[in-house]
């Protein structure tokens, strides 16, 4: 990721209140990153956060569309998302990723970085199957290719009462035991 000084908020400089921010995000923010899942998109961040003397909490809304790539036509479509995420950013001794949600930077940091989380953020709303609006309604082309799990309260050992329908060629394994 090239680095963009325009998605750093400058915490050092902010009171213990909440502050909101705005960003749009179109092709030039996703240009920045070395990947080939969005190349181009419209869509507005609002960023509120809230600054504690112990915890920094932003909460993410990302609202807009995405250009996406129909998996099944090919075909360049439209991807309408709205994301909510929350981060906290706690203070500690080192610069740490606690956990997905969670961040732990040092009190001496002055900006906190947060394109690679607006990215992320809209990157995991985006569907696994992208298919173009004109597919999303059509049933599946192939339903036995969907696999289907059977439930039996039978138990290992159990024996078949009904011997109907069963392939000969298994019966003498039958009296294996």
């Amino acid at each position: 990721m090239k680095k963009d000084s325009q998605y750093d908020l400058n915490i050092a400089k902010l009171a213990s209140k909440t502050h909101h921010f705005a960003f749009e995000l179109d092709r030039a923010f996703f240009e920045q990153f070395e990947q080939n899942l969005i190349q181009d998109g419209q869509l507005h961040a609002d960023v509120d956060l809230t600054k504690t003397d112990l915890l920094i909490t932003l909460d993410f809304h990302i609202v807009g569309t995405v250009r996406l790539v129909c998996d099944r036509s090919l075909e360049d479509f439209d991807q309408p998302l709205d994301v909510r995420h929350s981060l906290r950013v706690r203070f500690g001794d080192q610069n740490l990723e606690l956990d997905d949600d969670v961040l732990q930077i040092t009190p001496e940091t002055q900006t906190l970085p947060i394109a690679q989380h607006l990215f992320d953020y809209i990157g995991l709303a985006i569907p696994m199957k992208k298919l173009h609006p004109r597919f999303q309604n059509e049933p599946d082309e192939n339903p036995e290719a969907e696999t289907k799990l059977i439930f039996s309260t039978r138990q290992p050992g159990d024996i078949e009462d009904d011997d109907e329908g069963t392939d000969p060629r298994w019966d003498a394994l039958r009296n294996l035991n």
